[in-house]
C-alpha cells in the first residue's frame, strides 16, 4: 500500500465533461481513510480549483501551476510559491519571440493573470477567471507562476522543442493540452520537484509515491515516482513512459487502480 497518491486532475481524474464521478470520489476518499496522503498535482492555477475542492470536501493538498504554487485546500490559500522573477521573464519572452514571432503572452501569478491585448484564447482563459490586458512592461513588472505563450494552430510538441532550445536555461518548458499553448515555470521547477519537497517534509520515500497522470507536464512526476500509471488516452509519450497502463479518464481508471491498493 503506497504512502502517498499523487494524481494529476483534467485527462486524469477529471472526465471529458469536466466532472469528477462518485465512484473516483469514493476511491480518493479510501486513501485518506487508510491514512496515506493524497496530492492532487496539477497545471491548474489556483482560482481554478474550488469545485475540485468542494468535490474532495477540502482535504489535503494541492500543487498548483505545475510545481510553481502549493495550495491548502482547506484553508483555499497558496502555503509555499516558486515564482519566475521579471527580469526572466524578460528574457524569456524576448527569446521567444525571436524565435517563433507568432507566440502571444501571458503571465499567471497566484490569484489571476495578465496577458497582452492580442492574447486571445477565449473568455474561458481570459476576463471571466480574473484575466485582464496588460502593457508589454506590466506584463513583465511582477513575479508569476507560469509563463503561457500561444500560438494559434501550432502544435504544442513541436513547439516545446523549439521553446527549450531557446530558453530552457532559464525557465522549464512543458505542456498539457493538444493546442500550441506552452506553459513556463521557473528554472527547475516541475510538479516532480514540488512532489519531491514535499515528500521529504513528509518523511514519504519515493518507493512508497504512486502517482497518474496523462500528458508531458505529468512526466517528471511521473518517471520520479516509485510507481507511475499513465490513463489510457494519455499523450504517447507519457504511455511509453509510465511504468503500467490503466483505463481511461471516462471510465474512472484511477479509481480502478485505487481499489486494488487500497481495499
Amino acid at each position: 500500500m503506497p504512502h502517498l497518491v499523487a494524481t494529476d486532475l483534467d485527462g486524469t481524474i477529471v472526465r471529458s465533461d469536466g466532472t469528477i464521478s462518485s465512484r473516483t470520489v469514493r476511491a480518493l476518499e479510501r486513501v485518506e481513510r487508510a491514512g496515506a496522503t493524497l496530492v492532487l498535482v496539477t497545471g491548474r492555477p489556483p482560482r481554478w480549483m474550488a469545485e475540485i475542492a468542494d468535490a474532495v470536501g477540502h482535504h489535503g493538498l494541492a500543487i498548483c501551476a505545475n510545481g510553481a504554487l502549493v495550495y491548502d485546500l482547506s484553508t483555499e490559500s497558496v502555503v509555499r510559491s516558486r515564482y519566475i522573477e521579471p527580469d526572466v521573464l524578460t528574457e524569456a519572452i524576448g527569446r521567444l519571440r525571436e524565435v517563433v514571432p507568432e507566440f502571444r503572452f501571458a503571465v499567471e501569478h497566484s490569484t489571476g493573470f495578465v496577458f497582452e491585448d492580442r492574447y486571445n484564447l477565449g473568455t474561458w482563459d481570459s476576463d471571466a477567471l480574473g484575466g485582464r490586458p496588460v502593457d508589454g512592461d506590466t506584463l513583465v513588472s511582477a513575479p508569476g507562476s507560469k509563463l503561457l505563450a500561444f500560438h494559434p494552430g501550432g502544435n504544442p510538441d513541436t513547439l516545446m522543442v523549439q521553446a527549450e532550445k531557446a530558453v530552457g536555461d532559464l525557465v522549464t518548458v512543458t505542456h498539457s493540452s493538444s493546442r500550441g499553448l506552452l506553459e513556463m515555470s521557473a528554472h527547475g521547477v516541475t510538479k516532480a520537484s514540488a512532489l519531491a519537497e514535499l515528500c521529504l517534509e513528509l518523511g514519504v520515500s519515493v518507493g512508497d509515491v504512486v502517482a497518474f497522470g496523462d500528458m508531458p507536464n505529468d512526466l517528471p512526476m511521473l518517471t520520479w515516482a516509485g510507481r507511475s500509471y499513465g490513463v489510457a488516452n494519455a499523450n504517447p509519450d507519457v504511455l511509453a513512459e509510465v511504468g503500467a497502463i490503466t483505463a481511461a479518464n471516462n471510465e474512472d481508471g484511477v479509481a480502478q487502480v485505487l481499489e486494488l491498493l487500497f481495499p
